[in-house]
């Protein structure tokens, strides 16, 4: 698997992108995959919260997937599957860092953990069961990665 980032931002990019690449390889996607994170400010992520929600608040993360669940990930003409887009909210990030008690690198990388699974169909809205496993997904990723609170 190789794994093509492309950053609108800077904000712990290295460490967004290991995160990304360790829930691709912990979710068994072998094929070359790209992802598109754009690092946002506090009023651009409730702007587009808003648009494409009708939620006219700021949140810590966004998630534009290309496809539905894993099963359906495609490759395009050049071998790569384009999986989609998260926004990280770079002040929400840190404020978050502060309140849970933990660095911001963790929080960045909490986040696109987080959105890497819903760009791979996951989706805690659904239910307790889905909640439940998307959020152990999500602890077993960032601890292979030795990141804790």
């Amino acid at each position: 698997m190789t794994l093509n980032v492309t950053f609108d931002g800077e904000f712990y990019n290295d460490y967004i992108e290991k995160a990304i690449c360790q829930t691709l390889v912990f979710e068994n996607i072998t094929q070359s995959c790209e992802v598109e994170v754009v690092i946002a400010d506090k009023e651009q992520i409730r702007s587009l919260n808003n648009e494409t929600r009708g939620i006219d608040k700021v949140t810590d993360v966004l998630s534009f997937p290309m496809f539905e669940s894993k099963s359906e990930i495609a490759e395009d003409a050049f071998g790569t599957a384009f999986l989609g887009s998260m926004v990280i909210c770079k002040q929400k990030a840190q404020e978050q860092a502060q309140e849970y008690g933990h660095s911001v690198i963790r929080e960045a990388c909490f986040l696109a953990v987080h959105s890497t699974l819903h760009l791979l169909g996951y989706d805690h809205e659904l239910g307790k069961a889905q909640e439940s496993e998307m959020f152990a997904k999500q602890n077993e990723v960032l601890d292979s990665m030795g990141i804790v609170r």
